[in-house]
């Protein structure tokens, strides 16, 4: 299995977490409790996690083609709900 995580930095995290979980709910698998959300997609899992410094988001799939693709989806949703915040890519980091 292939992982990456990355953070975004923001005082809505609990705010992006909660759109972002019932976004993809009408679509795929996703489970989300007060601090965290758990994402289901076809090409991988996203987790994420509201903190007081941001939105971390840990991914894991099975190989780097379905990683870039995981990535990709939440990032890319991340970034138009957040779009008042001018935010610039999401920095990955490899784990694992």
């Amino acid at each position: 299995m292939q992982e990456a995580t990355t953070r975004f930095t923001t005082e809505n995290g609990q705010k992006y977490l909660t759109q972002l979980c019932k976004h993809f709910a009408h679509k795929i698998t996703v489970a989300q409790d007060d601090r965290g959300g758990e994402l289901k997609f076809s090409c991988g899992t996203g987790y994420l996690q509201a903190r007081e410094d941001g939105l971390h988001i840990r991914v894991r799939s099975p190989d780097d083609a379905n990683l870039a693709d995981t990535k990709s989806v939440i990032e890319d949703h991340l970034l138009l709900f957040a779009f008042r915040e001018h935010t610039g890519p999401l920095h990955w980091q490899a784990t694992g």
